[in-house]
């Protein structure tokens, strides 16, 4: 799972203005534009406008500090697009170089539910998820042509992908910049299309993926694997894929934020008397409880760092166990008698021996 914080080089608790000098100044060293030897700039750029993205806005920020990811398309909504990002921040003159031709269309986002129990949601495990997915073409490597047969340069925008088109407005002629309807924008035309993939360069495929699962995850936290879904067009990135946790109920314990609650049941005589418990922990370890006489139905005991394990933070929640003290509804002759003698003692005034059905 990325950690954004990391990624920007600021502490969880930067400022917005921290955040915000942060981002300009890994963007100027990570920008494709002033990398162009290093492929693996635009995809390293593109984490860093994705930190910025999240730690600036407050709500996602707390959302991610509670453990959830984002999807891609729930991003740079801010700012109407990455580019628009880059426009505030930089002018005109500084964002993602290239044509339409260049700007490949990514690979598909997949998600997947993923169903773990509490212990397993407590201390991490891990799981190998099967998912279906866009894959490269193995018979033409994702060119999408013939083997035998290269991809050709479009004749119509000369393989830019991009052509300019004369309009008649009411302030005269103007030209406008769109994109090519020969190739569709990419650049490249494929004459010889690859029989396996009809030339998409990609067929559909099983992937089987290992997922680790990290301690402290909650149900409905979402892990985000870069580049782990669909491939996409040639010279694209591939898709991300999105794990959905889901955290089976537990018989005995409840979350609450990083709490586990318990309600432990007692009988009246050991809550009036007193009584010692032997509780299981989630590690199945044991942790003794001593229950003082007099002790009263939903009286709470507070178990420190016994609870969930905090996501991506040190430490732990605790525990709380309620006390809940069972009235019995049946009696045996001999138990209403005692509890009789027992209301007498005390002054009380209980209802009247109920007539026993004969058999």
């Amino acid at each position: 799972m990325k950690d954004y914080y990391e990624i920007l080089g600021v502490p969880r608790d930067a400022t917005e203005d921290q955040i915000k000098k942060a981002f300009r100044a890994k963007a100027r060293e990570s920008h494709p534009d002033a990398n162009p030897d290093d492929p693996t700039a635009e995809a390293r750029f593109r984490e860093v406008a994705e930190a910025y993205e999240v730690l600036s806005d407050p709500r996602r920020r707390a959302a991610f500090d509670r453990g959830e990811t984002f999807a891609a398309g729930d991003l740079f909504a801010n700012f109407g697009g990455l580019d628009d990002l880059l426009q505030q921040f930089f002018g005109g003159g500084f964002g993602f170089g290239g044509t339409t031709a260049q700007r490949a269309r990514n690979g598909p986002d997949v998600a997947v539910p993923v169903t773990v129990t509490l212990e397993e949601a407590a201390f991490g495990t891990s799981r190998d998820v099967e998912y279906r997915a866009p894959a490269t073409c193995s018979e033409c490597s994702g060119s999408g042509s013939e083997p035998g047969h290269d991809v050709v340069a479009c004749r119509m925008c000369n393989g830019r992908g991009q052509v300019q088109v004369a309009r008649n407005t009411i302030l005269g002629s103007m030209m406008t910049v769109t994109t090519c309807s020969n190739c569709g924008g990419r650049g490249t035309v494929i004459e010889h299309p690859c029989q396996h993939c009809r030339g998409a360069g990609r067929v559909q495929a099983d992937h089987t993926v290992t997922v680790e699962i990290p301690a402290g995850v909650d149900d409905g936290t979402r892990l985000r694997l870069t580049g782990r879904g669909g491939v996409g067009e040639t010279s694209s990135r591939p898709g991300d894929l999105y794990v959905q946790i889901r955290v089976r109920p537990h018989e005995r314990f409840q979350r609450r934020g990083d709490d586990l609650l318990h309600a432990h049941v007692i009988g009246m005589a050991e809550a009036a008397l007193g009584t010692k418990i032997d509780l299981e922990l989630l590690d199945e370890e044991m942790y003794p409880i001593d229950v003082p006489p007099g002790t009263q139905p939903g009286t709470l005991f507070r178990i420190p760092k016994q609870g969930m394990p905090r996501l991506r933070r040190r430490g732990r929640g605790d525990l709380i166990v309620e006390l809940v003290v069972e009235v019995p509804e049946k009696l045996s002759p001999d138990e209403e008698e005692a509890l009789r003698r027992f209301a007498e003692l005390r002054g009380e005034r209980p209802g009247k021996r109920r007539r026993r059905r004969k058999r």
